[in-house]
């Protein structure tokens, strides 16, 4: 039903979202923005992340990481960044890695990477905004955003604050952790995030003697659980003690293999 002004309670909806976007920093131009999510830690988000804008970045689009995991920030890490406080006058600017992926990360800005961060929520999530609005992004294709774990302050600012063209799900394949990732799935339904799918991470291990492949967690049922929720299925990550030990070494970028194709696939079909 419309009011005497014309407007439906739909159009009230939209208006109150669209006011609550945060003005990307001027000096910046960002095609499209990715959300890295889960409901629940500990699956891999930042790995996926971080391999997603080093897949990205090899097909040669210009690729930037914001890691919105205030509390828990592992991105620099694995790119083998330090503390790297750079600012002009046009704002803070990002570091930028080996192969030209620029990153913004709270730890990157802290005396030491261990110190904590004991900070409440809409501090955090104001830190988020300003990741966005204070930092010269320069040109980027894709933006990938890590998220913390769960459906709590961050994942809202984000998804309320920056205009997120889609979303990646990582789950693992134990069956309470699709339980808890699809409350992720149903956060970003309701507030009309388009989910780009699912990537499962530590899939499987490849037996080092006969090349087949384990399933340590049990075998999986990505394709019942993606089926189910009516989702693609973006990838397989391995449980591989090289990849872990290069993510480890700040070495990201040297990790090989085609696990994200499919996820490549479908952002290469968002840029016009």
């Amino acid at each position: 039903m419309a009011n005497g002004h014309g407007k439906k309670p739909e159009d009230f909806k939209k208006e109150m979202e669209d006011n609550m976007k945060v003005a990307l920093s001027e000096h910046s131009h960002v095609k499209k923005v990715i959300g890295i999510v889960s409901g629940k830690g500990g699956v891999g988000k930042s790995l996926v992340t971080g391999l997603s804008a080093v897949c990205m970045n090899k097909k040669g689009y210009k690729t930037a990481i914001m890691d919105a995991d205030i509390t828990g920030p592992s991105i620099p890490k694995m790119f083998g960044i330090g503390k790297a406080n750079y600012a002009d006058e046009t704002g803070l600017l990002p570091a930028t890695t080996q192969g030209g992926i620029k990153v913004m990360s709270l730890n990157m800005l802290m005396e030491n990477e261990t110190d904590p961060v004991i900070w409440r929520g809409p501090v955090i999530a104001g830190i988020v905004k300003q990741f966005w609005s204070d930092v010269n992004w320069g040109d980027v294709d894709f933006m990938f955003v890590d998220m913390p774990p769960g459906t709590g302050d961050v994942p809202l600012t984000v998804f309320q604050s920056l205009p997120v063209d889609g979303i990646v799900v990582v789950a693992t394949p134990q069956e309470l952790v699709e339980m808890i990732v699809e409350k992720a799935i149903n956060m970003a339904n309701m507030m009309n995030i388009p989910v780009l799918g699912i990537v499962e991470n530590m899939s499987y291990m490849t037996c080092p003697h006969c090349g087949e492949p384990i399933n340590i967690f049990g075998e999986s049922k990505i394709e019942q659980y993606a089926a189910r929720c009516g989702i693609d299925i973006l990838g397989r990550i391995p449980l591989d003690p090289k990849l872990a030990g290069l993510c480890d070494g700040g070495k990201a970028e040297d990790v090989q293999g085609d696990y994200l194709e499919s996820l490549a696939y479908i952002l290469d079909g968002m840029i016009e």
